[in-house]
């Protein structure tokens, strides 16, 4: 894991379902277990849904808080 895969949690939008166009460090705990026990997608966002899902389990996602102010700085 680096600042890079932090980076895409905070700005990298879910593409497809339920909880499609949420950013991905957005997504309930309850979506991301799911993927936990039925298998996350073979790619770069089931790498990145399992990272989120690892940093929900953990209670870590107040870590995530610095990387959201800078990116809405840039939006603004």
């Amino acid at each position: 894991m680096d600042k890079n895969d932090l980076m895409q949690l905070v700005t990298l939008k879910m593409p497809y379902g339920k909880y499609k166009d949420r950013l991905i460090a957005d997504l309930p705990g309850h979506y991301l277990n799911w993927f936990a026990r039925e298998g996350f997608p073979k790619s770069e966002l089931g790498r990145l849904l399992q990272l989120m899902q690892e940093i929900d389990h953990n209670g870590l996602k107040e870590l995530l808080q610095p990387l959201r102010s800078q990116t809405e700085a840039r939006h603004d």
